[in-house]
């Protein structure tokens, strides 16, 4: 029952929305509309989980100690004070007793991570995660120089949030991508080497559309190379980008039929 239920409801549901595509009616766009919406029920859900899975996979690295496992404490910290940042906001001009409070769930957090992680110390790590609960409660409590806000969007205009936000997790996407300039170009080094005739026509292909923004070469050969750059990218590289649309889209039907009639039972967590 727990494997037919589940394709059961993938068949029904796959099957109904397959065919309201290419059949539209009136009570079936209401029935659509109406499973739209569901949409946002199971987004909350897969917030849940994601949250749970992102605790677990970094509780279960800080207690087998793989390779990094420090950092798993600075995901946590990072994770637990941004959703803080996101959820309160300033009354005024001071910030009272916010940062202790932060500090005070910080520490419950890391508490409740080390009893998991620990064998024998547990119930010491559990005591500590109910004092610096206490802690936050209560200051949670008794300081009015800051508030919680659940629904509106007072806490994500916020100094803390935004602040946060651009000045640390745009800079690490920044660097990331950074990173990923280098090894775009390692690997644009090794695909662009001449080592047979179709490598050679990538290779010359590639420096005719990176001549066509050089400054140097445009008063000379400009006029012809965009001529050339143009045709190179509207013909060859158009008709390549379509055949592997067209090539992905296949793909995903083929998947999408696959999993509506129970042959592909991944998302069970099997074949």
């Amino acid at each position: 029952m727990k494997q037919q239920m589940p394709r059961l409801i993938v068949l029904v549901f796959g099957a109904f929305l397959l065919f309201q595509f290419f059949v539209p009616h009136e009570s079936s766009e209401r029935a659509y509309e109406f499973l739209l919406d569901w949409i946002l029920i199971i987004g909350v859900f897969a917030l849940a989980v994601g949250i749970w899975s992102l605790f677990h996979v970094h509780v279960d690295k800080i207690r087998t100690r793989k390779v990094g496992w420090k950092y798993s404490y600075v995901t946590l910290v990072g994770f637990v004070s941004m959703i803080m940042f996101g959820l309160t906001a300033q009354n005024g001009q001071e910030w009272g007793w916010f940062f202790p409070f932060l500090v005070s769930v910080i520490l419950t957090v890391l508490m409740v991570v080390q009893a998991l992680s620990s064998k024998g110390r547990a119930p010491t790590y559990l005591g500590l995660a109910g004092l610096f609960t206490l802690v936050a409660i209560l200051i949670a409590n008794f300081d009015n120089d800051w508030s919680f806000y659940f629904q509106t969007a007072v806490p994500l205009r916020a100094y803390l949030f935004r602040s946060t936000f651009d000045n640390v997790l745009v800079s690490l996407h920044a660097t990331m991508f950074s990173l990923l300039a280098f090894f775009i170009a390692s690997a644009a080094y090794r695909a662009f080497r001449a080592r047979n005739v179709m490598a050679t026509l990538l290779l010359l292909a590639a420096l005719i559309v990176m001549s066509r923004f050089n400054p140097y070469l445009a008063p000379v050969f400009g006029e012809y190379v965009a001529k050339l750059s143009n045709w190179l990218m509207n013909v060859p590289n158009m008709a390549a980008q379509r055949a592997i649309i067209m090539g992905v889209g296949l793909g995903m039907v083929a998947t999408a039929l696959k999993v509506i009639l129970g042959i592909e039972r991944n998302y069970m967590g099997r074949g």
